[in-house]
């Protein structure tokens, strides 16, 4: 049984999980709790020694670190991830922007106002990130105004890597009514075969 091990309301430990259900994949959830400092523990750092979720052992004792990471190698051979090589750098392409040009900013300024509940006293932060958030979202809106989905005609996992922390970006005070094309392409993500909703 493969094993993940995993924050609730977590995107990034949400991205695995969504893909192993509409892969029709049993696995194991294992609640790592990070306020708790769970994921710090000598027990978890042996796992893995960057100390942080989502966390997958596909078998025991092999543990796969990097949420994306997670997402390539479970894909591999589905749908989801083709062979096609043009196809594969699209989604490799969006993959790497969600987490160098989105998470860093949308997931962020979520973590800080709706788990630390710091929005008042990180404002001045906040304000700063959000503008980068926005700008990800544009880039976005660009790309889905042109295509049901991230990397072209198929649902893929570019789509379950940006929607994790994009359909809860209203925790972090982010509005997406300037975001029509977003708005639509988060509907047809949820309505996929499989897809379960987060628990936030």
């Amino acid at each position: 049984m493969i094993q993940l091990y995993g924050f609730t309301g977590s995107g990034n430990c949400y991205k695995p999980a969504l893909l192993m259900q509409q892969l029709q994949l049993p696995f194991t959830w294992i609640e790592v709790n990070i306020l708790n400092g769970e994921s710090r523990t000598p027990e978890f750092l042996a796992k893995n020694a960057n100390g942080k979720i989502p966390l997958l052992e596909p078998e025991p004792g092999h543990f796969l670190a990097e949420s994306n990471a997670m997402l390539c190698y479970l894909a591999e051979g589905s749908r989801f991830f083709p062979a096609d090589r043009w196809q594969r750098a699209k989604i490799l392409e969006w993959l790497f922007f969600e987490q160098y040009s989105h998470e860093p900013y949308i997931a962020t300024v979520r973590f800080w106002v709706h788990y630390q509940k710091r929005g008042d006293e990180l404002a001045v932060k906040i304000a700063e990130t959000m503008p980068r958030g926005y700008a990800a979202l544009a880039v976005m809106e660009q790309q889905l105004s042109q295509t049901p989905f991230l990397a072209g005609a198929e649902y893929s996992i570019a789509d379950i890597a940006l929607f994790a922390y994009t359909h809860v970006a209203d925790q972090g005070g982010f509005d997406l009514t300037p975001y029509p094309a977003v708005q639509a392409w988060l509907h047809r993500v949820m309505t996929q075969p499989g897809y379960v909703p987060m628990v936030v």
